[in-house]
């Protein structure tokens, strides 16, 4: 996702090329919604979503869970990577095809419960994930005979990195027709990852089973942090984005006994993005199938 960077610094850079001087570029960026950029960058920050994954929890004050999710990332075509230089250019999107995530859900009283999840740092692709941490704190609003319905606040902090800009397979090709950003070595790009929102959760039960709905809303904040060389620029931009986004997530779950409970749900996250600034908006949301599997302590 690398900075629109003006027209006359690549012309500066490619006529000083020769001379071996290089420019660090800080073409800081607050983006507009609609930009190819912040669409690339909110839909990544979707992949993330802490969605409820079913009602509240029912535990006790001091009982816990944990839990392991993965969801699928959906691979993005060549158009939809076209999103640098305000889609201008490509960026290489493709990382990981996978988010995972451990859940620790621990009773509180009244109702209540908190839960708080990691991401490990697991190197896929050239990308992963850094400190990323989510924290969740809700409480079952009311029962009806098979109806449940619970409410959380929830919220994430952290980053991911990766060849973003620059991926290796270009690094320091001569050849500008294969390699038009002019990208001499892997970049280190860095995107914040920050979130936070409210959800509400119905569900229905039948046992083993239970059928669910999640709505909710999230303020996304994700900035990229550019770095990357390009021709003779040393490119340290930063794109900044603000969004509020809804999402629903239909799902099921099923009991085995009395500790075991396997999940899985469908995320959708409308997305607008502007391709071309004499089109319209146009849809392209992030949609992904997610799994889930808690363990919970007697």
């Amino acid at each position: 996702m690398r900075s629109s960077i003006r027209p006359w610094l690549l012309y500066l850079a490619l006529v000083s090329s020769g001379a071996g001087a290089q420019m660090v570029v800080h073409n800081d960026e607050h983006l507009a919604t609609d930009r190819p950029e912040a669409w690339a960058m909110n839909y990544v920050t979707a992949s993330t979503f802490m969605t409820a994954f079913g009602e509240s929890p029912p535990l006790a004050p001091g009982q816990w869970s944990i839990a392991a999710e993965l969801g699928l990332i959906p691979r993005l075509s060549d158009t939809q990577q076209r999103v640098a230089f305000n889609g201008f250019q490509d960026a290489d999107l493709n990382k990981s095809p996978v988010f995972g995530r451990l859940r620790l859900t621990a009773g509180l009283p009244a109702g209540w419960f908190a839960e708080l999840g990691y991401s490990p740092e697991l190197v896929i692709n050239g990308s992963r994930p850094r400190d990323l941490f989510s924290l969740a704190v809700g409480h079952r609003l009311f029962e009806w005979r098979r109806w449940a319905v619970s409410m959380r606040a929830f919220g994430q902090h952290g980053a991911a990195e990766g060849d973003i800009t620059c991926p290796s397979p270009l690094a320091d090709i001569a050849d500008l027709q294969k390699n038009p950003s002019g990208c001499k070595a892997p970049s280190d790009d860095r995107i914040a990852l920050n979130y936070y929102g409210a959800d509400v959760t119905a569900a229905w039960h039948f046992e083993p089973w239970s059928l669910y709905a999640d709505v909710g809303a999230v303020r996304t904040e994700p900035v990229v942090q550019v770095d990357a060389l390009v021709f003779t620029l040393h490119d340290r931009s930063r794109l900044t984005a603000r969004d509020v986004l809804p999402y629903v997530a239909v799902g099921a779950s099923r009991d085995f006994g009395t500790h075991w409970t396997v999940g899985a749900e469908v995320l959708y996250v409308p997305l607008t993005v502007r391709r071309d600034s004499d089109r319209d908006r146009e849809q392209d949301p992030f949609t992904s199938v997610r799994l889930l599997v808690r363990y919970r302590m007697n």
